[in-house]
Formats: C-alpha cells, sequence, structure tokens
C-alpha cells in the first residue's frame, strides 16, 4: 500500500488489486459532509494498517461516510465500508444495479449534474455507466477508466476497446472536452501515476 497526501484533506492510496493485478488508487476527501472515498478497495496486503488509519480519521472528521463509484468495475471494497461505517453508497443511474450487485446496495443513485457530497460533481463520458468525478476544493478530476496514466507524466484515453459498442475514441474525447473548462490542477487516476500539477495541459494533450 502507497499512501500519498496531496493537500490538506486530500489522499490517495493504492492497492493491488487481484483482478485487475496490479496496484490501483482510490480518493479520500475530508468534506464538511463527512468522509468522502472514491472507489476505494481495501489494499489486501496491508488491511490491518489500513483499516486502523481509516478508523482514525472517520472519527476525527465525524459524520457520514459517502462511497462514490465512478463505474461499476469500482464497487471494489464499498461493500466493506457499508459494513464497517455503514457508509452511503452513491452510484450512477446507468449502472445503479451493476453496482448493488457488486455492493450489496446503493443507497443514493445519481446523475452527472446532480449534488453529491462534499460539493463533488459528476460529469459525463461517451462510456454510459462512467463518469469522472470533480473536487472543486482541490482542482481535482478524478477518472475511473476513461482516463489512464501514460507512464510519462500524463494522462491517456482509454483504449477504443473499452468503449461500448459504436463509440470511438473521437467520441471519448468530445465527452470530456467541458472538463477542459474547469481548473483542473491534478488529475487522480485509478490506473497509473497522478497527475498532481499541470493537470489541465495533461487533460487538453490526451484529448488532442
Amino acid at each position: 500500500m502507497d499512501v500519498l497526501e496531496i493537500a490538506p484533506g486530500l489522499w490517495r492510496w493504492t492497492g493491488y488489486h487481484e483482478e485487475w493485478r496490479q496496484d490501483v488508487g482510490s480518493v479520500y476527501v475530508e468534506t464538511a459532509d463527512g468522509v468522502v472515498l472514491v472507489d476505494p478497495l481495501v489494499p489486501p496486503e496491508d488491511r490491518a494498517r489500513f483499516w486502523k488509519a481509516l478508523d482514525r480519521d472517520v472519527k476525527r472528521v465525524g459524520g457520514p461516510v459517502h462511497v462514490l463509484v465512478s463505474i461499476f468495475w469500482h464497487a471494489r471494497s464499498a461493500a466493506a465500508m457499508v459494513d464497517r461505517y455503514d457508509a452511503h453508497v452513491w452510484a450512477p443511474t446507468a449502472c445503479r444495479a451493476a453496482v448493488a450487485r457488486r455492493a450489496g446496495v446503493v443507497t443514493d443513485a445519481f446523475r452527472p449534474g446532480d449534488s453529491l457530497p462534499g460539493g463533488l460533481e459528476a460529469y459525463r463520458t461517451a462510456r454510459t455507466t462512467e463518469v469522472v468525478f470533480w473536487i472543486p476544493d482541490h482542482s481535482a478530476l478524478v477518472p475511473g477508466d476513461v482516463l489512464l496514466g501514460d507512464g510519462k507524466r500524463g494522462v491517456r484515453m482509454c483504449p477504443d476497446s473499452w468503449l461500448p459498442g459504436g463509440k470511438t475514441s473521437r467520441d471519448l474525447a468530445a465527452s470530456l472536452r467541458p472538463l477542459l473548462d474547469l481548473p483542473v490542477r491534478r488529475v487522480l487516476v485509478s490506473h497509473g501515476e497522478p497527475i498532481l500539477t499541470g493537470g489541465g495541459r495533461a487533460l487538453a494533450r490526451a484529448l488532442g
């Protein structure tokens, strides 16, 4: 498990995903509405350390725990958060049923543009069941699978093979272009290395 404090109240951690067979990233945000976890995975390699730290922070922050899921593949450890903290699970309406099968419950379904805990926002993508989260207080984008680290301190769009039938990278780029209007500083990808500065420029390069 690798834990990175990006800013006060904003953390990213990685854990080994046994299906993906590599480390993936999750995001922790402290907000006025409680702790918000985006696509959380309990690291199987260091469960005790993870739970000890999260228990401490949830108690300190107070309020409920919210789990925001970007796409049903990223339900990950949502069920464990429900069991431990009686967490609220937020899922896009388009994949509510799929998230519920994996997490056991979806307490709140949302559409892009709906109000989310902590002032987070959700933007639609060409993958109709996936959203990208925006954290205004930290100028940070949190994508699920549509944007990946490229290994060169940048980001790239996911392969066409990951898109629904009939969609291409051009369609994906068009769907993500509204994100260029945001003051993006950070892109906290789930797969690959996060972008901590210059996120807007990295995003613009990825979208072409």
